[in-house]
């Protein structure tokens, strides 16, 4: 082509070196020799790879700790724990105290249920409401006058 040729698409060509041909790995001897293009040993010279292996470190399913049986964690009732002496502070007048008045209170979180344990002195009477208490806070509850009823 001369200087003033413009160049075209199909003018275009690969440096020289550029392309190799395909390498047919793993197809025995007549390809590539006796370890068929794959080198010597290795994962990478083999074919089938057992599933999970890790490279000769144990693997993960003999790491983990060997748990047998059914565990019932998962299903447990987890409440929300609030103390007498928490309630004297929140309804110093007395009166009602139900698990929605602790939520606008602050003192519980919603949807989850409340267990009023017995820690503190109670002065006032309250009308407590909940979904479990503890022995000692119903006693503190009654001897101050109120009362107690789970949800």
């Amino acid at each position: 082509m001369s200087e003033n040729t413009p160049l075209k698409p199909h003018d275009l060509r690969p440096a020289p070196g550029a392309h190799k041909a395909k390498v047919r790995k793993g197809r025995g001897e007549g390809s590539k020799g006796k370890t068929a293009g794959r080198g010597t040993k290795g994962t990478k010279s083999r074919t089938n790879v057992p599933l999970g292996f890790e490279g000769g470190q144990i693997p993960l399913q003999r790491r983990l700790p060997k748990l047998k049986g059914f565990s019932n964690a998962l299903f447990k009732t987890t409440y929300q724990v609030v103390n007498l002496e928490r309630l004297g502070e929140l309804f110093p007048a007395g009166g009602e105290v139900t698990v929605d008045g602790l939520v606008e209170a602050g003192a519980v979180r919603k949807n989850q249920p409340v267990k009023v344990l017995g820690t503190g002195e109670l002065s006032v009477a309250l009308n407590v409401q909940a979904h479990a208490f503890s022995t000692s806070a119903k006693e503190k509850i009654v001897a101050a006058g109120g009362s107690v009823s789970e949800l």
